[in-house]
């Protein structure tokens, strides 16, 4: 017990430690996690010898974050996917093994290591890749969403992989059984070694049944077993029970695949997209998103501590080369794959970079392969460092894309402009969700508008619903002169880009003071910043919406409408009133927070709107006697 306890608080030290730090640093947290095994693992030699043993644990956080991505996905979202399945997924895993193949026998593998090699090092990292997708918040672009499918390919790939290795063990010998299954020369040493499984022994369309007839099960209780089951458990008023059941759900379908022979991540996956459009959906996000982070997090640090660095500074540059030849050669691979696919710009870049490293599985295969007489020991274990350097090169990776993602963009903004030869009263400078709805209740109104927006795509999307904008970049001055600055009554500055508002806020209001600003911010501070820039009207874009829901709860407890809406009314002038004063006293680059002028009047400010609020409910209280 004090073992156990010992090395829960150094893992958990570790992370609290080194991740915080990481993330701080603009590294993400894969990499703190991966610093932390490290730090704990080989340099300090804190945790040792249990860590292939918790690692097995571990990687059960692979198998729940599939499982919630499945339950972002409806069966009808999959279907759609089926292209980049097949195709996009496909063609990078049978491209990748290839081409490594023909390296490892270049270096004078023979032909069936070297396709174990290929095969190994083809798969990529769906922990690290899916984790860093999510953290960055690139999931649901272009590139995000081809990365996704490869990575589901790839683990679905892993069951016929390890159903082909044993036939490439330098002892093989096939045989037909006479009930039809096949059989490998060598395998009489493991004749009394059994393991529990519903499929061992079973002739070849025996197998196939049973593997069918599980998934099938898997679909079927999805759909008509979880409603009993959350009902019986709503009858508990335990919360607990909740994350049981959640708990019961994920484990009982990995271990029915398992039985099977099949990928306990591919049947979790497969069970997250059949609950998709269950009502329990969200009850079973919040259950297991909090055990899932942990047991990625804690998969990381067992990476980094299972790393030799004894074998590692025994021939150190020998290693980091081929690590970055095996990312190079993914990469390329991957690029090529993405531009044939008609990926661009910062989504092909996302889909090289994010898949060009080795992944976890190939710690599965390669120790597969070495039970099998597939891979010799020793190049075994220089594999297993080469995959384990390739996945701590990634957090780098995805930096690198930070980098290039930025430069393109402002390439992008360097697209010459589209030739103006409209103007109008209204210049609305920014297309997007805000821009949009402006637009259209201007225009719908009679008034004309000039739109401008950097971003080609979402200039060709609203032209296909009729609408005219041209493209260019609404901060440059000869765009805005084009677009009839000089003669426009009303300037929208609308773009996602708070720091670009400001600075075209700055500019017209500098061209032309009699102008009337209307812009776009993102929070208080960026209120405070409108102001000085010269903005008239400022329109923080959550704030009339949370004004609008706060008055729907006035009306929902006991308030009449017309109540609600002077209390809304109240308080949406006394906000305003307050953003104004709060400006002069707002400084630039001090934290609110150790200003004391701002907060001794901010606070006098809300006491001041309590007592409006009471008053007017003192009022309504006397009208209603």
């Amino acid at each position: 017990m004090e073992s156990f306890l010992y090395q829960a608080s150094i893992y958990l030290a570790a992370a609290v430690i080194a991740v915080p730090l990481s993330a701080r640093l603009g590294l993400g947290s894969v990499l703190g996690y991966l610093a932390a095994g490290i730090f704990i693992g080989p340099i300090l030699g804190l945790v040792g010898a249990e860590t292939e043993s918790l690692q097995h644990v571990a990687e059960f956080g692979v198998v729940m974050m599939l499982f919630l991505i499945g339950l972002e996905l409806e069966p009808k979202a999959l279907w759609d996917m089926r292209d980049k399945l097949l195709g996009l997924g496909g063609l990078q895993v049978m491209i990748s093994t290839l081409v490594i193949t023909a390296v490892a026998m270049f270096a004078g593998q023979p032909l069936s290591v070297a396709l174990a090699v290929g095969l190994t090092l083809s798969l990529s990292s769906t922990a690290i890749v899916l984790q860093t997708l999510s953290e960055k918040g690139l999931m649901q672009t272009n590139g995000g969403r081809a990365t996704f499918s490869v990575l589901l390919t790839q683990d679905i790939a892993v069951i016929p992989i390890l159903a082909f290795l044993p036939l490439l063990a330098s002892d093989a010998v096939l045989r037909i059984r006479e009930d039809g299954s096949i059989s490998r020369g060598g395998e009489g040493g493991d004749a009394h070694h059994h393991t529990l499984s519903l499929v061992e022994g079973l002739p070849g369309w025996a197998v196939t049944l049973v593997t069918i007839g599980a998934v099938v099960f898997v679909v079927l209780a999805g759909i008509y077993l979880t409603r009993p089951l959350f009902r019986y458990i709503h009858t508990t008023r335990l919360r607990e029970m909740y994350t049981a059941l959640a708990l019961m759900i994920v484990v009982g379908i990995s271990f029915l695949m398992t039985l099977v022979g099949l990928s306990p991540a591919l049947g979790a996956f497969l069970a997250g997209v059949v609950l998709a459009s269950s009502e329990f959906r969200h009850e079973l996000e919040s259950d297991l998103e909090p055990f899932k982070g942990l047991l990625l997090g804690l998969f990381f640090i067992t990476v980094g501590a299972g790393i030799d660095l004894g074998f590692f500074f025994a021939d150190p540059l020998d290693l980091i080369g081929l690590a970055l030849l095996v990312i190079f050669a993914k990469g390329v691979i991957l690029y090529v794959v993405g531009r044939a696919f008609k990926l661009k710009g910062r989504d092909r870049w996302l889909f090289t970079l994010g898949l060009a490293q080795a992944g976890e599985f190939g710690f599965v295969l390669l120790a597969f392969s070495t039970q099998q007489n597939v891979i010799p020991p020793g190049l075994a274990q220089k594999l297993l460092m080469i995959i384990a350097l390739t996945m701590l090169i990634t957090p780098l990776l995805f930096i690198i894309y930070d980098i290039l993602s930025r430069n393109m963009r402002e390439h992008r903004q360097q697209v010459a402009p589209d030739e103006i030869d409209e103007k109008g009263p209204v210049i609305i400078a920014g297309i997007g969700r805000f821009g949009q709805i402006v637009n259209r209740l201007v225009r719908a109104s009679g008034f004309k508008t000039i739109v401008l927006d950097h971003d080609i795509e979402t200039i060709q999307l609203m032209r296909r619903f009729g609408v005219k904008g041209f493209l260019g970049d609404p901060t440059r001055p000869e765009l805005l002169k084009a677009a009839g600055l000089e003669k426009a009554e009303v300037l929208v500055a609308a773009m996602d880009d708070h720091k670009q508002v400001t600075r075209l806020v700055s500019y017209a209001r500098r061209a032309r003071p009699d102008l009337h600003i209307i812009a776009r911010a993102r929070d208080r501070t960026h209120v405070y910043e409108l102001y000085q820039a010269g903005a008239n009207d400022i329109v923080r874009e959550m704030f009339d919406g949370s004004l609008r829901a706060g008055r729907y709860v006035l009306e929902n407890i006991g308030l009449s409408e017309y109540e609600a809406a002077q209390a809304e009314q109240t308080f949406y002038h006394h906000d305003r009133g307050s953003l104004r004063e709060l400006a002069d006293l707002w400084i630039p680059g001090m934290p609110t927070a150790e200003n004391k002028k701002y907060i001794e009047r901010a606070r006098q400010m809300e006491r001041d709107l309590e007592t409006a609020l009471l008053e007017l409910a003192e009022e309504h209280a006397k009208q209603s006697a």
